[in-house]
């Protein structure tokens, strides 16, 4: 088994449930205190010994390029007065990994845009990483992701059990246990946004994903499933019903950065924890939290 070294973050969607904001910024360059969210999925896809990077995107989304590139107009500015250390971390974050992108062209849905990166993924096992789901965790996600395929074999779902009114908005996997990690399971049948009594378990995939490249050929071949859209879902379940796939209930928080209380909340735990603001803001929600 090679080692995983590949990640797909797709980033082609219209961010509907930011507007107004998304329609003049995408949702993935809103701000998580100073850096943007698309940041956190890199970051986290690099510290889990990812090398190579696909973000899919759509028109309009040329600032994501933009963020990862090298700027020699702000490394001589802040050079010039001295600001080493701010000149330095831009560097820095141009120089995380290989990143490239490519643009999904039609609204298809997210195992559309996944098919697009079958040149790009080639033999090899490759993570999603969901552009909406930033997760804070000790261990990161894709690394705890690797970890479980390589023990199993299997492609890799993160999963959470979650109330029954978000399964609607995610999916529902059957899985049993497995005996020698309480949180591992197999899983061998999913269902995207099932409907009242279609649910398997209240587990739900949540933002990351570990796939084989036999996943495009189902691509290929999908018809159009929940929202008359190409659900990665679906070829995940063709998947699951076939060989088997592990789901994995990660270690982690996870915040939906397509939601306004999940961009507000990642905000907040992010502001505590941030060296330059984590004292004072830390005094003002105190404050504040005796006001409410």
């Amino acid at each position: 088994m090679n080692q995983v070294t590949k990640a797909v973050i797709p980033a082609a969607g219209l961010g509907t449930r930011m507007l107004p904001y998304a329609c003049a910024v995408p949702k993935e360059m809103l701000p998580i205190v100073d850096l943007p969210a698309v940041y956190f999925l890199v970051d986290e896809a690099v510290r889990s010994g990812i090398r190579d990077i696909l973000i899919i995107t759509n028109r309009g989304k040329e600032c994501m390029e933009d963020f990862f590139d090298y700027s020699p107009e702000y490394d001589s500015l802040l050079r010039s007065h001295g600001r080493d250390e701010e000149a330095d971390r831009l560097r820095a974050i141009a120089d995380m990994a290989n990143i490239s992108f490519l643009r999904q062209r039609e609204p298809r849905g997210l195992g559309h845009a996944v098919a697009r990166a079958a040149g790009f993924v080639g033999e090899d096992a490759f993570v999603v990483l969901y552009g909406d789901d930033i997760i804070f965790s000790k261990t990161p996600v894709t690394a705890q992701l690797i970890r479980a395929y390589e023990s199993y074999g299997k492609p890799v779902a993160a999963v959470k059990p979650v109330p029954p009114e978000l399964l609607r908005k995610y999916c529902s996997l059957r899985v049993r246990s497995l005996p020698d990690d309480p949180r591992a399971f197999l899983c061998d049948d999913m269902i995207e946004k099932p409907a009242p009594g279609q649910e398997f378990s209240d587990l739900a995939i949540l933002g990351r994903v570990l796939l084989e490249p036999d996943v495009f050929a189902i691509l290929r071949e999908l018809p159009p499933g929940a929202g008359g859209e190409i659900q990665l879902t679906d070829a995940m379940a063709i998947l699951a019903r076939s060989r088997g796939m592990i789901a994995l209930d990660f270690e982690g928080r996870r915040f939906d950065l397509g939601s306004k209380l999940g961009f507000l909340t990642a905000n907040v735990l992010r502001g505590i924890d941030h060296p330059e603001t984590g004292k004072d803001f830390r005094a003002f929600l105190r404050e504040l939290s005796s006001s409410l």
